[in-house]
Protein backbone atom coordinates (compact mmCIF):
# COMPACT_ATOMS: atom_id res chain seq x y z
CA UNK A 1 0.00 0.00 0.00
CA UNK A 2 1.41 3.42 -0.40
CA UNK A 3 2.90 5.83 1.70
CA UNK A 4 3.20 9.42 1.01
CA UNK A 5 4.02 12.35 2.52
CA UNK A 6 0.96 14.37 4.59
CA UNK A 7 2.12 17.54 3.10
CA UNK A 8 3.09 16.30 -0.32
CA UNK A 9 -0.62 14.79 -1.04
CA UNK A 10 -2.47 17.95 -0.09
CA UNK A 11 -0.50 19.75 -2.01
CA UNK A 12 -1.01 17.54 -5.15
CA UNK A 13 -4.77 17.44 -4.55
CA UNK A 14 -4.76 20.90 -5.14
CA UNK A 15 -5.01 22.51 -1.50
CA UNK A 16 -2.04 24.71 -2.01
CA UNK A 17 1.49 24.91 -2.31
CA UNK A 18 3.42 23.09 0.01
CA UNK A 19 4.30 25.76 1.99
CA UNK A 20 0.86 27.21 2.51
CA UNK A 21 0.11 23.34 3.00
CA UNK A 22 2.04 23.40 6.03
CA UNK A 23 0.45 26.66 7.40
CA UNK A 24 -2.72 24.79 7.37
CA UNK A 25 -1.86 21.95 9.49
CA UNK A 26 0.20 23.79 11.48
CA UNK A 27 -2.92 25.68 12.09
CA UNK A 28 -4.74 22.36 12.81
CA UNK A 29 -6.97 22.52 9.46
CA UNK A 30 -6.08 18.80 8.64
CA UNK A 31 -6.92 15.89 10.60
CA UNK A 32 -6.00 11.74 9.48
CA UNK A 33 -8.67 9.34 10.42
CA UNK A 34 -10.63 12.13 12.27
CA UNK A 35 -7.43 12.86 14.73
CA UNK A 36 -6.05 16.29 13.94
CA UNK A 37 -2.35 16.71 12.91
CA UNK A 38 0.38 18.81 13.41
CA UNK A 39 2.88 17.68 11.26
CA UNK A 40 2.90 17.29 7.53
CA UNK A 41 6.24 15.40 7.81
CA UNK A 42 3.38 12.58 8.81
CA UNK A 43 3.26 9.43 6.32
CA UNK A 44 -0.62 8.29 5.34
CA UNK A 45 -1.58 5.52 3.67
CA UNK A 46 -3.10 7.22 0.38
CA UNK A 47 -5.75 4.46 -0.34
CA UNK A 48 -6.88 3.71 3.20
CA UNK A 49 -6.39 6.69 5.51
CA UNK A 50 -9.30 9.54 5.42
CA UNK A 51 -7.42 13.44 5.15
CA UNK A 52 -9.93 16.16 6.14
CA UNK A 53 -9.13 19.79 5.43
CA UNK A 54 -11.44 21.98 7.00
CA UNK A 55 -14.12 18.86 7.80
CA UNK A 56 -14.04 18.15 4.38
CA UNK A 57 -12.87 14.76 3.03
CA UNK A 58 -10.19 14.97 0.34
CA UNK A 59 -11.11 12.34 -2.37
CA UNK A 60 -8.09 12.05 -4.27
CA UNK A 61 -6.90 9.14 -6.98
CA UNK A 62 -3.33 8.14 -6.74
CA UNK A 63 -2.91 8.19 -10.91
CA UNK A 64 -5.02 9.25 -13.16
CA UNK A 65 -4.93 8.86 -17.14
CA UNK A 66 -6.04 11.00 -19.60
CA UNK A 67 -6.38 10.90 -23.34
CA UNK A 68 -5.59 14.41 -24.81
CA UNK A 69 -6.18 15.24 -28.44
CA UNK A 70 -3.44 17.90 -28.79
CA UNK A 71 -4.35 21.06 -30.79
CA UNK A 72 -0.86 22.47 -32.83
CA UNK A 73 0.49 25.68 -30.94
CA UNK A 74 1.03 24.12 -27.69
CA UNK A 75 4.10 22.43 -26.40
CA UNK A 76 4.80 19.39 -24.85
CA UNK A 77 5.63 20.25 -21.25
CA UNK A 78 4.79 20.86 -18.09
CA UNK A 79 5.56 24.58 -17.80
CA UNK A 80 6.97 27.23 -20.77
CA UNK A 81 7.80 30.92 -20.80
CA UNK A 82 7.08 31.39 -24.43
CA UNK A 83 3.76 28.97 -25.40
CA UNK A 84 0.94 27.09 -23.63
CA UNK A 85 1.60 24.00 -22.64
CA UNK A 86 -0.81 20.73 -22.93
CA UNK A 87 -0.70 20.42 -19.10
CA UNK A 88 -2.65 23.96 -19.49
CA UNK A 89 -5.96 22.23 -21.10
CA UNK A 90 -6.22 19.61 -18.67
CA UNK A 91 -8.66 20.84 -15.65
CA UNK A 92 -7.64 18.66 -12.74
CA UNK A 93 -6.92 20.61 -9.91
CA UNK A 94 -6.52 17.31 -7.15
CA UNK A 95 -2.96 16.42 -9.30
CA UNK A 96 -0.31 18.78 -9.23
CA UNK A 97 2.13 16.31 -10.86
CA UNK A 98 0.48 16.09 -13.94
CA UNK A 99 2.88 15.93 -17.24
CA UNK A 100 2.64 14.12 -20.92
CA UNK A 101 4.22 10.96 -21.61
CA UNK A 102 6.52 11.81 -24.65
CA UNK A 103 6.65 14.64 -26.59
CA UNK A 104 4.90 16.16 -29.91
CA UNK A 105 6.17 18.75 -31.62
CA UNK A 106 4.46 22.31 -31.54
CA UNK A 107 2.57 22.10 -34.98
CA UNK A 108 1.99 18.29 -34.61
CA UNK A 109 -1.58 17.35 -33.33
CA UNK A 110 -2.93 13.75 -31.74
CA UNK A 111 -3.11 11.60 -29.30
CA UNK A 112 -0.96 12.59 -26.38
CA UNK A 113 -1.69 10.67 -22.92
CA UNK A 114 -1.68 12.39 -19.86
CA UNK A 115 -0.72 10.79 -16.23
CA UNK A 116 1.59 11.25 -13.03
CA UNK A 117 2.58 7.42 -13.25
CA UNK A 118 5.93 7.81 -13.88
CA UNK A 119 6.64 3.89 -13.91
CA UNK A 120 4.24 3.55 -16.90
CA UNK A 121 5.36 6.15 -18.63
CA UNK A 122 8.86 4.94 -18.31
CA UNK A 123 7.55 1.72 -19.89
CA UNK A 124 5.95 3.60 -22.67
CA UNK A 125 9.17 5.37 -23.56
CA UNK A 126 11.65 3.16 -23.13
CA UNK A 127 13.89 2.52 -25.96
CA UNK A 128 13.81 -1.60 -25.16
CA UNK A 129 9.92 -1.29 -25.68
CA UNK A 130 9.93 -0.23 -29.09
CA UNK A 131 6.24 1.05 -28.74
CA UNK A 132 4.75 1.28 -31.91
CA UNK A 133 3.53 4.99 -32.78
CA UNK A 134 1.47 5.85 -35.75
CA UNK A 135 1.22 9.29 -37.52
CA UNK A 136 -0.85 10.61 -40.36
CA UNK A 137 1.39 12.19 -42.43
CA UNK A 138 0.26 14.57 -45.56
CA UNK A 139 3.49 16.31 -47.31
CA UNK A 140 4.39 18.40 -50.00
CA UNK A 141 4.83 16.20 -53.20
CA UNK A 142 4.32 12.31 -54.09
CA UNK A 143 5.96 9.72 -52.14
CA UNK A 144 7.87 7.84 -53.89
CA UNK A 145 7.93 3.87 -54.01
CA UNK A 146 11.53 3.73 -52.41
CA UNK A 147 9.85 4.81 -49.30
CA UNK A 148 8.40 1.33 -48.43
CA UNK A 149 11.62 -0.06 -48.68
CA UNK A 150 13.58 2.47 -47.05
CA UNK A 151 11.56 2.64 -44.18
CA UNK A 152 11.30 -0.78 -44.00
CA UNK A 153 14.98 -1.40 -43.52
CA UNK A 154 16.02 1.58 -41.53
CA UNK A 155 17.70 4.74 -42.86
CA UNK A 156 20.50 6.80 -41.79
CA UNK A 157 18.48 10.82 -40.73
CA UNK A 158 21.63 11.89 -39.07
CA UNK A 159 21.85 9.92 -36.00
CA UNK A 160 24.63 7.45 -34.42
CA UNK A 161 22.74 4.58 -35.74
CA UNK A 162 19.62 4.00 -38.68
CA UNK A 163 16.17 4.67 -37.75
CA UNK A 164 14.68 0.99 -36.44
CA UNK A 165 12.16 -0.53 -39.25
CA UNK A 166 8.76 1.32 -39.86
CA UNK A 167 5.84 0.82 -41.71
CA UNK A 168 4.47 3.10 -44.28
CA UNK A 169 0.74 2.51 -44.76
CA UNK A 170 -0.11 4.87 -48.66
CA UNK A 171 -3.20 6.21 -48.53
CA UNK A 172 -3.34 9.07 -51.32
CA UNK A 173 0.18 10.00 -53.18
CA UNK A 174 0.62 12.54 -50.86
CA UNK A 175 -0.54 10.91 -47.33
CA UNK A 176 0.18 8.27 -45.04
CA UNK A 177 0.06 6.25 -42.29
CA UNK A 178 3.78 5.87 -40.94
CA UNK A 179 4.25 3.54 -37.78
CA UNK A 180 7.88 3.98 -36.11
CA UNK A 181 9.21 2.09 -33.12
CA UNK A 182 10.92 5.23 -31.79
CA UNK A 183 10.91 8.77 -30.66
CA UNK A 184 13.96 10.55 -31.84
CA UNK A 185 13.97 14.31 -32.57
CA UNK A 186 11.52 15.78 -35.54
CA UNK A 187 11.87 11.85 -36.81
CA UNK A 188 8.86 11.91 -39.07
CA UNK A 189 9.89 14.75 -40.83
CA UNK A 190 13.33 14.05 -40.78
CA UNK A 191 12.22 10.52 -42.48
CA UNK A 192 9.88 12.44 -45.10
CA UNK A 193 12.96 14.87 -45.71
CA UNK A 194 15.15 11.73 -46.43
CA UNK A 195 13.24 10.73 -49.57
CA UNK A 196 12.51 14.12 -50.90
CA UNK A 197 9.43 15.29 -48.99
CA UNK A 198 8.44 18.12 -46.63
CA UNK A 199 5.57 17.30 -44.28
CA UNK A 200 2.92 19.94 -43.86
CA UNK A 201 0.18 17.90 -41.59
CA UNK A 202 0.86 16.02 -38.82
CA UNK A 203 -1.02 13.89 -36.23
CA UNK A 204 -0.39 10.74 -33.90
CA UNK A 205 -3.11 8.66 -33.67
CA UNK A 206 -1.91 5.62 -31.98
CA UNK A 207 0.29 4.34 -29.64
CA UNK A 208 0.95 0.78 -28.90
CA UNK A 209 -2.76 -0.51 -28.48
CA UNK A 210 -4.03 3.33 -27.28
CA UNK A 211 -5.90 4.70 -30.18
CA UNK A 212 -7.02 8.31 -30.27
CA UNK A 213 -10.96 9.07 -30.23
CA UNK A 214 -12.17 10.15 -33.24
CA UNK A 215 -14.64 11.92 -31.29
CA UNK A 216 -12.55 14.45 -29.48
CA UNK A 217 -11.68 17.65 -31.24
CA UNK A 218 -8.24 19.02 -30.69
CA UNK A 219 -7.83 20.32 -27.16
CA UNK A 220 -10.41 17.86 -25.80
CA UNK A 221 -9.55 14.99 -23.49
CA UNK A 222 -11.17 12.45 -21.39
CA UNK A 223 -10.18 9.66 -19.03
CA UNK A 224 -8.75 6.32 -20.16
CA UNK A 225 -11.45 3.85 -20.09
CA UNK A 226 -11.02 0.89 -18.12
CA UNK A 227 -9.99 -1.39 -21.20
CA UNK A 228 -7.63 1.24 -22.37
CA UNK A 229 -5.85 1.65 -18.90
CA UNK A 230 -6.10 -2.43 -18.58
CA UNK A 231 -4.01 -2.82 -21.73
CA UNK A 232 -2.00 0.17 -21.32
CA UNK A 233 -0.85 -1.34 -17.84
CA UNK A 234 -0.67 -5.06 -18.87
Amino acid sequence: MAQIRLDKYLADSGIGTRSQVKQYIRKGMVAVNGTTVTSGDQKIHSESDIVLFQGKVIAREDYVYYMLHKPAGYVSATSDNISPTVISLIQDTTHSDLFPVGRLDKDTEGLLLITNDGELAHRLLSPKKHVDKTYYVEVDSVIPEIAYETFANGMDIGEDKLTLPAKLELLSPQSAHLTIQEGKFHQVKRMFHGIGCEVTYLKRIQMGNLVLDSDLPPGAYRSLTAQELDTLLH
